[in-house]
């Protein structure tokens, strides 16, 4: 039997890296998995994989920062499953610029994204879960909305924090009707992200220098914070909510460029 047999859940950002991570670990634990991105293709993978596992999973494009889009992807997984039992809020994008250079496209972009999105997510699928006094949203932050970290991030860090902030708002509100919100922040975490402003070598400097910072001396795996989400999302954390699960491997105070 796994933690989560016969449960529904709602993987944003599903197509790649954490996000893909978390739906295949979801469907191992027994769940059917509705998958989202903006694009279909990497998402038609995944769930051929989820098929593999002999759960089912439901490839949805939408853009989340989008409320008609939002509504129309939690409107298919109701359509499809009758319910919505968990929803890993994942979905996120970066835009890096020097403070002082940053444009308004570059904030409006992540923080519409990141965070707007997490609130039209959360707010849709809470609806469904409030008659059935049960659901379990799991929104995913970073530990750069702990705290500034690096000087191109404003946009990132300040939507991050928002991120962890409207979550305990989420928790407030929401647990009267027997929902957990709750946040998982990874630190540096090796995945195709990583690579989107350096080149392979730049990469790999970049995580030895992280794992000098760390105190278990290591990086992070998609692994590692799927399994911090399937924790959450189960029913082994039902005593839990309004926190922030920070795992980054016990990153020291400091800048990490």
């Amino acid at each position: 039997m796994g933690k989560l047999d016969n449960k529904i859940a709602l993987v944003t950002g599903a197509g790649r890296g954490i996000g893909r991570e978390i739906a295949l670990t979801l469907a191992r634990e027994g769940a059917d998995v509705v998958l989202n991105a903006r694009n279909l293709p990497n998402l038609d993978q995944v769930a051929a994989e989820i098929a593999k596992l002999g759960r089912r999973g439901l490839p949805v494009a939408a853009d989340i920062s989008r409320k008609p889009e939002v509504e129309s992807l939690v409107n298919s997984a109701i359509e499809t499953f009758g319910r919505i039992d968990i929803l890993v809020c994942n979905a996120g994008i970066t835009r890096f610029a020097p403070f002082l250079e940053m444009t308004e496209e570059d904030w409006d972009l992540v923080v519409d994204v990141d965070m707007k999105g997490t609130f039209l997510c959360g707010q849709a699928v809470a609806r469904h879960m409030v008659p059935r006094k049960y659901g379990k949203i799991i929104n995913i932050s970073s530990t750069s909305g702990l705290g500034a970290r690096n000087e191109t991030m404003a946009n990132y860090a300040a939507s991050k924090a928002g991120v962890n902030n409207l979550s305990r708002v989420m928790a407030l509100a929401l647990g009267p009707h027997g929902i957990n919100v709750n946040v998982v922040a990874p630190g540096v975490i090796r995945s195709e992200m990583g690579l989107t402003r350096r080149t392979p070598e730049e990469y790999e400097a970049y995580m030895a220098l992280y794992r000098r910072q760390t105190a278990l001396r290591r990086v992070g795996e998609v692994q590692d914070i799927a399994n911090a989400v399937l924790f959450l999302a189960s029913d082994e954390s039902s005593f839990i909510t309004g926190q922030v699960m920070v795992c980054d491997g016990g990153l020291k105070d400091g800048l990490l460029r």
